[in-house]
């Protein structure tokens, strides 16, 4: 789907000329932050490339100095947001050890933990994944895929070995990647009785652990 003169329209004859101004903490941080809570609040189809650059802070010629328009701005930030859930995820299964039980609660852990930290990307990713255009799309559905292979690995490697007795792993693995993902959702850190970030991962480790039937 294309975005459209009116959201990627190129800078005027005075809005290019002159070098990009640039704020102070960088113009790529002030475009990003700016993308991102705009597409939160009025999504992509109701944010122009000129709310984004205004809300920056920045000349049209300044954004386009970064970004090529709001669809690759879109791109990034789905990009930026799968690389950082894909590091955490390295990290704790590194951490984890050889124990499929562990494994797949340290599996769960980064992914509630990704997703209440990161909830506005989170909620961009899930809502504003059908305004990708297919070059993007192609692409960051082969690093959903990565994603989704991890879980399915690991579950795989547990029914193997007899860690888990899930009759189909196919299923268990959706069923938790769904409960973890909608995390993003609903959860308020203030407001669902004092259940801090803690007590969430524990509670969804168990449910985990439920539906792969750990011995």
């Amino acid at each position: 789907m294309s975005t459209g003169p009116l959201d990627d329209e190129p800078p005027g004859p005075a809005e290019a000329s002159g070098p990009p101004s640039v704020p102070r903490g960088g113009g790529r941080e002030a475009i990003t932050r700016a993308a991102r809570e705009s597409f939160a609040e009025r999504g992509y189809h109701g944010t122009s490339i000129r709310d984004i650059a205004r809300r920056a802070g920045l000349s049209l010629s300044a954004l386009y100095h970064w970004h090529a328009g709001k669809q690759e701005l879109l791109a990034a930030l789905i990009e930026e947001s799968i690389d950082e859930y894909f590091r955490r995820c390295d990290a704790a299964l590194r951490a984890a050890g050889d124990d499929p039980a562990g494994r797949l609660a340290a599996l769960v852990r980064a992914t509630v933990e990704y997703r209440v930290s990161r909830r506005v990307e989170s909620t961009i990713a899930t809502s504003e994944w059908r305004n990708l255009e297919p070059q993007h799309r192609e692409r960051l559905d082969g690093m959903r895929a990565a994603a989704t292979r991890l879980w399915a690995d690991l579950i795989d490697d547990g029914v193997a070995r007899g860690a888990f007795r899930c009759a189909h792993p196919g299923d268990a693995r959706r069923a938790v990647i769904a409960a973890c993902n909608a995390i993003a959702q609903w959860y308020e850190p203030h407001t669902h009785g004092g259940l801090d970030v803690t007590d969430l991962v524990d509670r969804y480790t168990a449910i985990a652990l439920r539906i792969v039937d750990c011995r």
